[in-house]
């Protein structure tokens, strides 16, 4: 196992376990579990408990790059599947985060491939924060939007595509933030989280994981 002597990530693992049933009793207290903070406490009990996880088996570099590749690889499976299985069309916030997904899993992959020292490491690490930072930025924004009321929202929106080909690049990232109604639905929950709850969790996760890898002889 893998140990990280200044905190105890193991502590912390049980602390978000505790936070989360503590979450669901503060979301019965006050009646509203589906309420923007409820979803704000599960996300950042999920992040604790996923990061801290991470790191807790994080295996020497080279595997831990090739495995966080895998992981976005299984990722975008998962985001196909979706689409193509359960016909849930991605809204255009969710074609942005399955960019930065994939351009998390290069770095990944050309890292494992490098198989670089701690000096590469850091660079890795330092791509890996720059698009993780962006995927936080996107997924926490797209949880935003679906925590507004009904109608607040615009109905319908034009595809990525579409706004790509027909609108300046300045307009697109406008239109794209600013949501419309496929952004603000649901689509597939776990654990009472939406995917870009998840995506967030996993964007946060993958970018600690590679600031660990840089002192991961």
């Amino acid at each position: 196992m893998t140990r990280y002597s200044a905190i105890p990530w193991p502590w912390l693992l049980l602390a978000a376990a505790v936070g989360l049933f503590a979450g669901e009793a503060v979301g019965r207290f006050f009646g509203d579990a589906s309420s923007f903070g409820q979803t704000v406490y599960r996300i950042a009990v999920m992040t604790g408990a996923v990061t801290a996880l991470t790191l807790l088996i994080l295996p020497a570099r080279r595997p831990a790059y090739l495995l966080g590749a895998a992981v976005c690889a299984g990722l975008m499976g998962w985001a196909l599947w979706l689409q193509y299985g359960l016909q849930l069309d991605p809204c255009p916030l969710c074609v942005v985060q399955r960019m930065i997904v994939m351009a998390m899993g290069f770095i990944f992959l050309i890292a494992g491939l490098h198989n670089p020292g701690r000096i590469g490491a850091a660079v890795y690490a330092g791509l890996a924060c720059v698009a993780g930072g962006i995927g936080v930025a996107v997924a926490a924004r797209h949880v935003w939007i679906q925590a507004q009321p009904r109608g607040t929202v615009a109905s319908c929106g034009m595809s990525l595509d579409y706004m790509l080909e027909s609108l300046p690049f300045t307009d697109v990232i406008g239109k794209v933030f600013g949501g419309s109604g496929e952004c603000a639905e649901a689509g597939w929950l776990f654990l009472d989280l939406g995917i870009p709850a998840w995506t967030l969790v996993f964007f946060v996760a993958m970018t600690v994981a590679a600031l660990a890898l840089v002192r991961r002889d």
